[in-house]
């Protein structure tokens, strides 16, 4: 058994550790950086995309990071990370709602494109002011995005809203400020955020 976790402190590769952490598996961690390793033909052989996080395990290459998770999860049955198969509806449901209309609605409002009334109609999230509010009604729905029990599925929604109201990207709606104080009680969440705090690079004084 082989579990080799690519990554990068300052990435999404953040997602990927905390679910790492929530497992409670072994794992080999590779720091890679955005202008030279990452890019390398050694890399690109992992993640065509260049791009973080990747994980192999068993010489298996999963990448984007709702993948990671929803495989992990199956990976590792014995934490209890992934609903019974006959229950998963929401498990799924939500967890590719954020990875899709979320991703999706933030990044275009960040680049500056806002859908008009017919883009919309095209654009799977409709438009931003929307897609904030089903997500809004997802999370204060139940403790946990599938009901009263953690799952993969929080780690990935919980790390879009954390990262969105941290950054300012989603709005410091009250049902998201109390999600994520719940989500980052965790232990894996503090675990896998100060592996990654201690390799960030060391900032230059002012």
């Amino acid at each position: 058994m082989s579990l080799t976790f690519y990554t990068n402190p300052m990435s999404r590769g953040r997602i990927a550790r905390w679910m790492l952490e929530e497992t409670g598996a072994d794992y080999e961690t590779v720091v890679l950086d955005f202008a030279s390793s990452m890019k390398d033909e050694a890399y690109l052989a992992v993640n065509p995309m260049g791009k973080v996080p990747a994980i192999v395990h068993n010489g298996h290459v999963v990448t984007e990071c709702a993948a990671v998770c929803a495989y992990l999860a199956d990976a590792f049955p014995e934490a209890g990370l992934a609903p019974p198969t006959t229950d998963r509806a929401d498990y799924y449901r939500w967890m590719f709602f954020a990875s899709g209309p979320t991703e999706q609605a933030v990044t275009n409002k960040s680049l500056g494109f806002v859908p008009t009334a017919d883009q919309g109609r095209m654009a799977g999230y409709g438009n931003y002011d929307l897609m904030v509010d089903v997500l809004e009604q997802a999370v204060s729905a139940h403790p946990y995005i599938t009901g009263d029990s953690f799952t993969a599925a929080d780690v990935y929604v919980g790390s879009q809203v954390a990262w969105g109201t941290q950054f300012g990207t989603l709005p410091k709606r009250d049902a998201f400020v109390d999600y994520v104080a719940r989500l980052t009680e965790r232990e894996a969440y503090q675990r896998g955020n100060a592996k990654d705090d201690a390799l960030m690079p060391a900032q230059q004084p002012a």
